[in-house]
């Protein structure tokens, strides 16, 4: 079955006025606010998604690749490879102002649409989204994943600044669930299930949404969505969880502990809680 194209290039100068709109009405004591990304604080989270724009459209568009990358392909060291990566320039960008931070953000994020929209969707992108298990991605894909990092490091401010509705409007979260869920196979890749078996994974709130996954002779698949909402065939495990929680496991923000008494979980329990360790992000 092939995948749904989720055409997600449309909603990023949208994500990027709500950002700058946000970043210019912050207080400067907002800027140091402690955030659910770790150790960074809520600066560091501007600097990493300026750091976004810059290193694509370096090396995107103009083939600038400054060394040699991961040590190999294993999930692990592109994990080690990209926490140096990431770290490394939120260091060396501490000098900089929220003004000219704000101000970098605003010049950087429009080339970096323009060349998206240069590549062929179906097209083989440069980078595989690995966190779906996949070794070769469709440019659509990559897009797609790129508007997830952009909307959950956005929400990951605003989560700081207790000013999270915007970016739970429908249009907005919608695709970045549609397109988080495609985690969800590869978690449950040494799963044994009978061909057929059926798990269903449920956001509730404004822009959720409900995913059948089968059991194909290939392995786990999502239903188109359509197919799965209207949908009342048994399934194994039932997961249900609150639109404000499912954002923070699929960006790995929440422990299972913690993000457990905001799910409701029918049928197999442990292969419940399995489900909810997914996530959409290297990490």
């Amino acid at each position: 079955m092939e995948p749904v194209i989720i055409d997600t290039l449309p909603l990023l100068p949208e994500l990027d006025r709500l950002l700058l709109k946000l970043l210019r009405g912050l207080r400067p004591a907002d800027w140091d606010l402690p955030t659910v990304a770790g150790h960074w604080r809520v600066r560091d989270v501007a600097l990493h998604l300026l750091d976004g724009n810059l290193r694509s459209v370096s090396m995107l568009r103009d083939g600038h690749f400054a060394d040699p990358g991961p040590a190999s392909a294993a999930p692990a060291d592109v994990v080690t490879y990209l926490n140096q990566l990431n770290q490394s320039w939120v260091a060396a960008t501490q000098r900089l102002s929220p003004a000219v931070i704000i101000d970098l953000l605003a010049h950087t994020g429009p080339p970096y649409h323009e060349y998206l929209a240069t590549l062929d969707p179906q097209a083989p992108a440069t980078f595989a989204v690995g966190w779906a298990g996949e070794t070769e991605s469709a440019n659509w894909f990559h897009i797609a994943r790129d508007y997830t990092e952009k909307w959950h490091h956005q929400q990951q401010i605003r989560h700081a600044v207790g000013q999270e509705a915007a970016l739970y409007e429908p249009a907005l979260y919608r695709p970045y669930l549609a397109t988080s869920v495609r985690a969800l196979p590869h978690r449950l890749h040494h799963v044994v299930a009978a061909p057929g078996e059926r798990v269903r994974f449920e956001v509730t709130g404004p822009g959720g949404g409900s995913w059948v996954l089968h059991r194909a002779p290939t392995g786990w698949v999502i239903n188109p969505e359509a197919a799965a909402e209207a949908s009342d065939a048994p399934v194994r495990a039932h997961v249900k969880v609150a639109g404000p929680v499912a954002w923070r496991l699929f960006s790995k923000n929440i422990s299972l502990a913690d993000a457990l008494p905001a799910a409701e979980l029918a049928g197999d329990q442990q292969l419940g809680q399995w489900l909810l360790g997914a996530v959409a992000v290297m990490a």
